[in-house]
C-alpha cells in the first residue's frame, strides 16, 4: 500500500511540476526519461492566409497519410482552435521529429510553426515496481 501512496503522491507531484524531496523516492526513479515518442504542435504562422495554407494540404494530406502507413505518425489530431494541428510521432528522439516534419509541404513553403516535445512513460509508475 505504501508503494501505491507513494506513486500515488509522485504522479501528483509530477503533474504539478513539484520536485521530490524525499530520497527514498527519487531513488525509486529511474535516472533519466526515456523517449518514446515525440509530440508535434503544429501553428499556421501569423500573417499567413487560408487560402495559401489550403493550397498546399492535398500534398500536405497525401504524405501525411503516407507517413501514418509507415508508422510514422502514431495519432494526430486537429486544433480545436482551428489553427494548425498535433502529431504524435513515433519516433526515438526530437532531431527525428524534425526531419520528419520538416519535409511535409506547409514546412517547406514556411507556413507554420512547430513545438517539439519529447514523451515517454510517466516516470512516477517505476514507483510501482519497487518492493514495500
Amino acid at each position: 500500500m505504501k508503494a501505491i501512496r507513494n506513486a500515488a503522491l509522485a504522479l501528483t507531484l509530477s503533474l504539478t511540476g513539484v520536485t521530490m524531496t524525499d530520497p527514498s523516492l527519487a531513488q525509486a526513479q529511474a535516472p533519466s526519461p526515456t523517449t518514446t515518442g515525440v509530440l508535434v504542435i503544429l501553428t499556421v504562422k501569423a500573417g499567413i492566409a487560408r487560402e495559401q495554407v489550403m493550397a498546399v494540404m492535398p500534398d500536405e494530406v497525401r504524405q501525411t497519410v503516407q507517413l501514418y502507413l509507415n508508422g510514422k505518425v502514431r495519432e494526430w489530431y486537429s486544433r480545436s482552435d482551428g489553427r494548425g494541428a498535433v502529431f504524435l510521432l513515433d519516433v526515438k528522439d526530437v532531431a527525428e521529429g524534425h526531419a520528419i516534419m520538416d519535409a511535409l509541404p506547409l514546412a517547406k513553403q514556411d507556413l507554420i510553426d512547430h513545438e517539439y516535445i519529447a514523451v515517454g512513460p510517466l516516470m512516477p509508475l517505476g514507483l510501482l515496481m519497487t518492493k514495500p
